[in-house]
């Protein structure tokens, strides 16, 4: 799931990240590839109230972490400390309670692959910036190898 608003600058993360592996992969039946925008919170309450539910969900997400400006990395719902859920975009929150009971009740194992925004404009600002750019083919690479099969 992409996570995040496209007219943010490096916010649209998620979404481009989706859109890519969606564009340069053939994807397995078994794995899906949304851009859930910023209804993330909806997605994962309809998936709570599913009696059939993923076996595996992965976010895809701009994370401020304090990292170098399109830094991919791996991070879970328990690892984002209480005065970074703010950081966690805006359309994450309560998500990551939700995740947490997500987990808690079902054997959905939930992966969120981030990435350090270089720049989050405060007005509307369409288009990401050069790291974060190549950090959405590097994330799609990741999630590619690590959960599909072959390149189109």
């Amino acid at each position: 799931m992409g996570c995040g608003n496209i007219l943010l600058g490096d916010d649209g993360f998620g979404p481009a990240v989706v859109d890519y592996l969606n564009r340069h992969f053939n994807l397995p039946s078994y794995m899906a590839a949304w851009d859930v925008g910023t209804s993330v919170r909806e997605v994962i309450f309809n998936l709570l109230l599913s009696q059939k539910r993923p076996k595996h969900i992965v976010l895809v997400d701009a994370l401020d972490a304090g990292r170098p400006g399109g830094e991919v990395f791996i991070a879970s719902a328990n690892q984002i400390s209480p005065q970074k859920i703010h950081d966690f975009s805006l359309h994450m929150m309560p998500t990551l309670n939700m995740l947490e009971e997500f987990t808690e009740l079902s054997d959905c194992l939930v992966e969120i692959v981030a990435a350090q925004p270089a720049v989050l404009p405060e007005e509307v600002n369409e288009g990401l910036s050069p790291p974060m750019q190549s950090a959405t083919r590097e994330a799609a690479w990741y999630i590619f190898n690590k959960y599909g099969k072959e390149k189109v």
